[in-house]
């Protein structure tokens, strides 16, 4: 089943942005078959296009073990984020948020197919998020 919008409309308001690691922005690895962490086609260009404005947050099965390797690639790469969380569980991670006053969705998710980065635009729409609180 593909559940990815061919486009989301998003405000202009900075956002973060929630994003699992392993064959949704790197290949998935298996037990280390590629033996280093390689970048999905169009996610390392997806990640440049985040505004400085917005938190980005990684999410990540990986153990803790993984962490120095994980860091490394992510150091080397000049990735930027603002936390990373490891030992996320393997289910379903769910969100709960309100809905602004306007109207204004504050809450999106989009899954992929496991190694083809996401394939949605986000299209920042002037007239969303008119009521900042």
């Amino acid at each position: 089943m593909d559940l990815e919008p061919e486009q989301i409309r998003v405000s202009p308001i900075p956002k973060t942005w929630i994003l699992d690691l392993d064959g949704t922005l790197v290949v998935h690895d298996g037990p280390y078959i590629i033996g280093k962490d390689q970048f999905l086609p169009g996610a390392r260009e997806f990640l440049d296009s985040i505004p400085t404005r917005d938190m980005i947050i990684f999410l990540t099965a990986r153990c803790t073990y993984e962490k120095p390797h994980t860091l490394r690639f992510l150091k080397e790469n000049n990735v930027r984020y603002d936390h990373i969380i490891f030992n996320a569980g393997q289910g379903e991670r769910i969100m709960i948020n309100d809905v602004k006053p306007d109207g204004l969705i504050t809450a999106y998710a989009v899954n992929t197919k496991r190694d083809r980065f996401c394939r949605t635009k986000f299209v920042t729409d002037s007239n969303l998020g008119t009521d900042y609180d």
